[in-house]
């Protein structure tokens, strides 16, 4: 009998021993450094120790991730800012700030000479305008404001009024006289990816048309919840190399689709030879010896599809939700409207603007359900930076929430009441810091759309009320509650009856 064999095994286990032990040896110095020493580094040790804040989400940037991919981090953020403070720690390498200063002391306009804080990389990467470096972002931020000017916006609106008119029509076809409860949150979508996509592609993409979300549109939503996902790992150092566990095969064939099917509506955008009053033309024209790449051009036209549209859509549907379970509100708003109009199609950009209590709404709806609740951070630069009076450490990551500071009492009285009357000069809200409304973001990287979004808001709200009686249908009673936000709201259909009153035309 052959002995030689079980010899030859335990040799090469002998052997091996030495690779075995080194390899535990390393997992044990591992989980000793992640698990104790590095907690213990963050909360005793760290240049951010001294500020306010749970010791828990100051050791490990494993809370912030369960809150925020749990899509309730909105609240908890808000609940941290009220027991802390205006200034507290999120992370071990990230502030928080609610106080209304905040937003010029980090994302305000810096003199020649002095560094931005600029966009987090977790968070933007270029080509796309948000991730650009200062001297880009200008160059691609100037040629874009062509499409956005004044100007444009005349030029604009009666293309933006047929695919009103568009929605009118079939929000009656759908609504059987109130009898059939739609989804208002759908059509909000339908026509304002419409409007966007002619201003940018020259063409709708059909949603309105066809009355339903075209394929490219639907991977926005289907990816809502994975794109947070993915943002979020980005900010740990490992992440890169976890990512590919968190997208499927399909997710990563359609996000090509996606992408190609942006550069073949560029590139037919690009073969029309007439000047149209969109918002690629100021791009690809080149005023002033600015110009833009292709590229530039594919990943812009792509982000200006998701912003133009999405946070419309969500403001408006917010906006029908407050009102419907505020009668009293809707109430008030529907006789402003209906008074001062003596048909529809005197309704436009210029007397909409002029409804004071339209305003007051829309106003008070970006603030109670501001469109993107969460922050759009910021970072240091490597050497550090003063934020509000004080020296902050290089490559912290700063943040200005949303939803947080508009719902703190520090800044608002009974912050969680749905109160259009705070923006009309009441005096119960005299002491209400208004100016931390910053809802399309501040200084020289605010969002380049803010006109074109009222337009549309004031616009589409007072058309749709003009029309309609409007009624929340039961299954939708909590529909702010189910909601859960990550870069942008994940949305629940949104069910109401639309009753047609009679109107003249």
């Amino acid at each position: 009998m052959d002995m030689a064999l079980p010899t030859t095994r335990l040799t090469g286990l002998a052997d091996s021993y030495p690779v075995v032990a080194a390899v535990s040896a390393a997992i044990s110095v591992a989980i000793v450094y992640f698990i104790v020493l590095l907690p213990l580094y963050n909360i005793l040790l760290h240049p951010l120790r001294k500020y306010p804040g749970p010791k828990l989400w100051a050791a490990s940037q494993i809370p912030w991730l369960r809150s925020y991919t749990g899509g309730l981090y909105h609240v908890k953020l808000r609940d941290m800012h009220e027991k802390y403070g205006p200034v507290i720690r999120v992370g071990p390498n990230e502030l928080s700030f609610t106080s209304p200063e905040a937003w010029q002391a980090i994302m305000g306009h810096r003199k020649s000479g002095e560094v931005e804080n600029g966009k987090a990389p977790f968070y933007a990467v270029p080509p796309l305008i948000t991730g650009l470096n200062r001297t880009d972002h200008s160059r691609v931020r100037r040629l874009m404001s062509h499409g956005f000017s004044s100007a444009a916006l005349r030029d604009q609106e009666p293309m933006i009024r047929g695919y009103i008119d568009l929605l009118i029509q079939r929000l009656h076809e759908n609504s059987q006289q109130g009898r059939k409860a739609v989804d208002i949150c759908a059509w909000f979508n339908y026509t304002t990816f419409d409007i966007i996509g002619d201003l940018t592609f020259g063409e709708p993409f059909g949603c309105l048309q066809q009355s339903a979300m075209h394929p490219w549109v639907e991977l926005v939503f289907a990816n809502v919840k994975t794109s947070a996902m993915r943002s979020a790992l980005a900010r740990f150092p490992v992440a890169n190399h976890l990512l590919p566990f968190f997208v499927t095969p399909q997710l990563v064939r359609k996000a090509a689709e996606h992408k190609e099917l942006t550069r073949e509506k560029v590139s037919k955008r690009l073969t029309l030879t007439d000047a149209r009053p969109d918002l690629v033309h100021g791009m690809t024209v080149g005023k002033g010896g600015l110009t833009v790449s292709r590229e530039e051009l594919n990943e812009n036209s792509e982000g200006l599809i998701i912003a133009g549209s999405e946070t419309t859509a969500t403001a408006l549907s917010g906006a029908i939700y407050m009102l419907t379970t505020h009668p009293a509100i809707l109430k008030t708003l529907a006789e402003e409207i209906r008074s001062a109009f003596t048909s529809e199609s005197e309704m436009n950009s210029i007397n909409t603007a002029h409804l004071p209590y339209l305003q007051a709404v829309l106003e008070e709806t970006l603030r109670f359900f501001p469109p993107a609740p969460n922050a759009l951070p910021r970072i240091t630069p490597p050497e550090g930076n003063l934020v509000l009076g004080k020296r902050v450490p290089g490559n912290t990551v700063l943040s200005v929430p949303h939803w947080a500071m508009y719902h703190s009492s520090s800044n608002f009285s009974r912050p969680d009441e749905f109160i259009p009357n705070r923006w009309l000069d009441d005096p119960q809200f005299a002491s209400d810091r208004k100016e931390c409304m910053n809802v399309f973001s501040f200084g020289p990287r605010n969002c380049i759309g803010k006109n074109l979004a009222y337009v549309e808001m004031r616009m589409f709200l007072a058309r749709v009320i003009w029309n309609f009686d409007i009624e929340l249908a039961a299954e939708s009673m909590d529909w702010l509650q189910k909601g859960r936000s990550f870069s942008v709201w994940a949305k629940h259909p949104l069910m109401v009856h639309l009753t047609p009153r009679p109107v003249a035309v």
